[in-house]
């Protein structure tokens, strides 16, 4: 932490201010001695300095500038749990297919993690406003006509087509770390409860953005989500790139070239994908087991469970090692499955809630490991690149989940998959010895 005579800036750490005393005045002739020392009082209570606040977000928040970044960014980043579940209901109101629906949603995310790396390298050489901005008034120009082509049941090639419109979104959640790495750089403790809150403010997201979105497509009509979700996505985007002060410079371009040939990256993106299956199986074989309406609600549970607990990472002054969270999360995976082995969904909630909260702390290790690996220049790209790897294997998990709940020998074999894959994890991490040591 800074001594105290040091106060962190955009720039970094400087000198604080000190405050002027106020200049000695003489007393007029009707104080008496007691006004006079209660005058003095006041001048050593003004002169004396502010005590930091006690909660490490707190002071996060202190900082100029955080609080207008954050909300802009949090209202840009509830859109993303709401137009995968919105492009659903929306297209298969109209066609009638879950099928079409879903195949039409996974093109849009396998373009997008096509592109998402590019338009972080873009990001990170050109400055977050200028991009960001265009990036995303394109992609939301995509939700729209692909709206209007489901409104008019347009041919399905077109629904294809323009899917692939929208993967021009930048990576709102990187663009946050990348400030506060920015902000806070030179103070590993800050940083990392920067980091744990933006983990919990993507599980509040995820969690929140598929309720909100079937609320609206059922209470309106079926394009209201996203609409709804195309509003915010460009009103949060406009708000977060307007806040220049915290936006982090543009560093000099190196010639590393990807930041995948840096040491230690590609192991790495390996245990991200590993890790991402667990997500993507646990989502695909717990909506099989439990099939019916409080299927949303108790997966749910594992959001939340993940939400609270990288709240109280952040909190913590000393932070795990990567092996360490996937080993906890690897242990914990078995909860859901002896759960489901009882048949009781109560015993499940309870199962996913408690196996959630390995989620969060393995994350922010993880981005953790990232932002120190990946250089300046390329921080963005570098953070993007760790999404693109959990999209990877949140797809192969939920490819693998869906074929193990469909030929499950017993009602919780599925629930064998997230358990193997966060098994794999913890084996692809010690036998690399990703995040072993930090890097100089």
């Amino acid at each position: 932490m800074p001594p105290p005579d040091l106060t962190l800036t955009p720039a970094g750490p400087a000198v604080a201010p000190r405050y002027r005393n106020r200049p000695a005045t003489t007393p007029r002739p009707h104080d008496h001695d007691g006004d006079r020392q209660h005058d003095g009082d006041r001048h050593h209570a003004h002169d004396r300095p502010k005590v930091a606040p006690g909660n490490p977000y707190l002071r996060l928040f202190a900082l100029p500038g955080t609080r207008a970044f954050t909300a802009g960014n949090l209202i840009a980043r509830l859109p993303m749990g709401m137009f995968g579940v919105s492009a659903v209901i929306m297209i298969a109101a109209a066609y009638d297919s879950y099928a079409l629906a879903g195949a039409v949603t996974a093109t849009g995310m396998a373009a997008g993690a096509v592109t998402a790396p590019w338009i972080a390298r873009l990001v990170d050489r050109y400055g977050q406003a200028r991009i960001a901005v265009p990036a995303t008034a394109y992609a939301v120009l995509g939700h729209l006509v692909l709206l209007l082509c489901v409104h008019q049941r347009a041919p399905l090639w077109t629904l294809f087509a323009t899917t692939a419109l929208t993967a021009t979104a930048p990576n709102t959640g990187g663009m946050s770390r990348a400030r506060w790495a920015h902000l806070l750089k030179g103070d590993q403790d800050a940083l990392h409860t920067a980091n744990s809150f933006e983990q919990a403010a993507d599980e509040l997201c995820f969690m929140l953005g598929p309720v909100v979105a079937a609320v609206l497509c059922s209470a309106f009509f079926p394009e209201a989500g996203t609409l709804t979700a195309a509003a915010l996505f460009l009103g949060g985007v406009l708000v977060f790139a307007a806040q220049r002060s915290t936006e982090p410079p543009i560093a000099p371009r190196t010639t590393a070239g990807s930041p995948l040939r840096v040491p230690g990256m590609g192991a790495l993106m390996a245990a991200f994908l590993a890790t991402g299956a667990v997500f993507g199986s646990m989502e695909v074989v717990t909506l099989a087991y439990v099939d019916g309406p409080v299927a949303g609600p108790v997966l749910a549970l594992q959001a939340a469970g993940s939400c609270a607990a990288g709240l109280l990472y952040g909190r913590a002054r000393r932070t795990a090692r990567l092996r360490t969270c996937l080993a906890a999360m690897a242990v914990l995976m078995t909860l859901p499955l002896l759960a489901a082995s009882t048949g009781s969904l109560l015993a499940l909630a309870a199962g996913l809630l408690v196996a959630g909260m390995a989620t969060a702390p393995t994350m922010v290790t993880g981005m953790g490991l990232v932002q120190r690996l990946t250089p300046a220049s390329q921080l963005n790209e570098g953070m993007t690149l760790a999404v693109t790897a959990l999209l990877g294997g949140i797809a192969a998990g939920s490819a693998t989940g869906g074929w193990a709940a469909d030929h499950a020998p017993f009602p919780a074999f599925g629930f064998l998959i997230p358990l193997a894959a966060a098994t794999l994890a913890l084996t692809l991490c010690a036998a690399t010895g990703v995040g072993r040591r930090a890097p100089a």
